[in-house]
């Protein structure tokens, strides 16, 4: 038999499920495997650390098609015509096929669009007055420069779900002007007209199985409302466009996409709709963006656009990374085009048919979304419906206990972000002003917010003081004994301690305890962090605390670790804390801020 005949790997038996956990069980020496390996993200999905042929589903239907002419949107707000088409052919210039204007007063068609080849470049816009004027002449430019019916591409946004959910505004006149408008499209069947938002859900705290089933219930809501004005499902269903935030929970966020094409599908059936042309446009999220280390926002985006590419969405429209702090510049307005272009043209992300396809993992995950999102579906629509449910809050309390225990996971960082619970950047120089002072008070509405507010607030506080006394408070990381643990606690308080904005200092190595002790004191740090390793705690950390205190009365000082059978010994010597992995960020920074600002008061008195 000729050699290169052979099946590749045929000389290896397969490995079964159970052989894999059998291994598995060894390695974890009798620890669980559900708490150990098992993954369980905020939409409570189980995830197994990993899959087989054994494990393939009856993979659901309808999940959409990669985009082989995938948009790529840029944003420009509409201050003058002039200025805005200028913008826009730039954009274009720069690589980008789709333009979003964002328009809030009255404005000409043939002035904006002017040099822009509607035939080849998708335009839309995002209006909330005058918009059946501007509907009527937007459509009759086209008709008078003779654009191709089936050329004309993009949607209308008239921001009537998420004027509704982030301002409570709604009314009959608002459906009213969204059937006209249909009407007015009824010539350009590839122009979508009537936007459904899921973006403030997610944007809002929301997780990704609550960002589908809300969508899809205000979907029935107003197909509800626009056959009462005369409009077709069937018309409904090919006029419309979703816009859904796209967040950095990579696998899922492939399959949140993946599933909602498939309940879209499901629904439209409902309907007796079998055939429909619908889009959907991916924007990146508020929710993960930080102002603290922005450019670490850039590789966010990146994966934000490739879970929403590979998810099968239409188009996608990615912020600048400094978006959440300063008016975007030329620079990041151009990188953020350039993401998409290079996934697409160099990771050939978009010329792939459904490259996911098959993937064990990702059809679990979109499967797992497809039943969670179908029961909540159904019991908001059990409760009344969408509006209902709204009105009454069920909605904005569910996306609210998600939401608190994401910024409860993002403050014991067990959540990480990299830049604003994690791996601060130290050298960076942020003023109070762009910095939150924390989430606002609660509105019947919901709020898109970025993640981090609650942490932002904390390093708030520390710019004022800085801005305030001219002086930033100084932590020293006083270590002793044992090398390896002395580092390891040193780095960990390090990033720990860097994201209250506080001068940080590297370690500093003392041969013995009360060597580090009196030094310590008597520096000019505010806070000191004792770090060494359970054993040399058990020996010295007591005295060092005597030491300290005997010397100095009003620095901070704390230990890293958790040394639990002297803890009580440690704190009446004078010890004010511990920071560790189970350390809460923001109670344990605010503490030490607290005791900062006393003693700098009193010094002063």
């Amino acid at each position: 038999m000729n050699d290169s005949n052979k099946s590749l790997f045929s000389e290896f038996k397969p490995v079964t499920k159970q052989e894999w956990m059998e291994k598995v069980g060894i390695d974890l020496k009798g620890a669980d495997f559900d708490k150990k390996l098992v993954w369980k993200n905020l939409s409570k999905i189980k995830i197994l650390p990993f899959y087989n042929a054994e494990d393939k589903l009856d993979y659901i239907k309808n999940t959409g098609e990669n985009s082989h002419s995938l948009i790529n949107y840029r944003s420009i707000d509409v201050g003058s015509e002039e200025e805005a088409n200028q913008l826009a052919l730039k954009a274009i210039g720069e690589g980008i096929n789709g333009l979003l204007f964002t328009v809030d007063k009255k404005i000409s068609a043939a002035k904006l669009l002017k040099g822009i080849d509607l035939n080849e470049l998708v335009v839309s816009f995002s209006i909330k007055t005058n918009v059946v004027e501007f509907a009527s002449d937007f459509f009759e430019y086209a008709k008078e420069n003779n654009i191709a019916a089936a050329n004309l591409k993009g949607y209308f946004d008239s921001e009537l779900i998420s004027d509704y959910l982030t301002e409570g505004n709604i009314g009959e006149q608002q459906f009213d002007q969204t059937a006209e408008v249909i009407k007015l499209a009824e010539d350009y069947p590839n122009y979508k007209v009537l936007t459904i938002s899921g973006s403030e859900y997610l944007d809002s705290g929301a997780n990704q199985v609550q960002e589908v089933a809300y969508t899809l219930s205000s979907l029935v809501f107003l197909i509800e409302k626009l056959k009462d004005r005369g409009i077709s499902e069937q018309v409904i269903f090919n006029k419309i466009n979703f816009k859904l935030a796209v967040g950095s929970e990579y696998f899922v966020e492939i399959g949140k996409f993946r599933a909602f094409n498939s309940l879209l599908n499901e629904i439209a059936s409902k309907y007796g709709i079998t055939e429909h042309s619908h889009t959907i446009i991916a924007k990146t999220s508020i929710w993960s963006k930080s102002v603290t280390d922005p450019h670490t926002n850039l590789l966010r985006a990146t994966t934000e656009a490739m879970s929403a590419i590979l998810g099968n969405v239409d188009g996608v429209l990615i912020d600048a990374y400094d978006r959440e702090f300063n008016d975007a510049s030329d620079f990041s307005s151009r990188i953020a085009g350039n993401i998409s272009t290079i996934l697409k043209e160099e990771s050939y992300l978009g010329k792939v048919a459904n490259p996911v396809d098959g993937s064990y993992y990702i059809e679990e995950v979109s499967a797992k979304i497809v039943t969670k999102a179908l029961e909540l579906f159904k019991a908001v629509e059990e409760n009344g419906g969408f509006y209902k449910s709204f009105e009454s809050e069920l909605i904005q309390q569910q996306i609210a206990e998600i939401r608190q225990e994401k910024i409860k996971l993002i403050s014991q960082r067990r959540l990480p972000m990299v830049g604003v619970n994690k791996y601060p950047n130290l050298m960076e120089t942020v003023t109070s002003t762009i910095l939150s002072a924390g989430e606002k008070s609660k509105t019947k509405v919901l709020r898109p917010r970025r993640a981090s507010l609650e942490i932002e607030a904390i390093r708030k506080t520390t710019e004022e003081f800085v801005e305030k006394t001219n002086k930033r408070p100084v932590v020293e990381l006083a270590s002793f004994g044992n090398l390896t643990m002395r580092k390891a606690r040193a780095a960990f308080a390090y990033d720990f301690l860097g994201v209250s904005g506080f001068n940080v200092l590297q370690e500093q190595s003392y041969s013995s305890a009360q060597e580090a002790a009196e030094q310590s004191a008597k520096s000019d740090s505010s806070v000191v962090v004792i770090c060494s390793s359970d054993q040399d705690y058990e020996e010295s950390a007591i005295a060092y605390v005597k030491w300290f205190r005997a010397l100095n009365s009003e620095k901070v000082l704390l230990l890293a670790g958790n040394p639990t059978n002297i803890i009580d010994e440690l704190t009446e010597a004078g010890l004010d804390g511990c920071v560790n992995i189970k350390s809460d960020v923001i109670t344990t920074i605010s503490s030490i801020q607290n005791r900062i600002q006393k003693t700098l008061k009193s010094l002063e008195v």
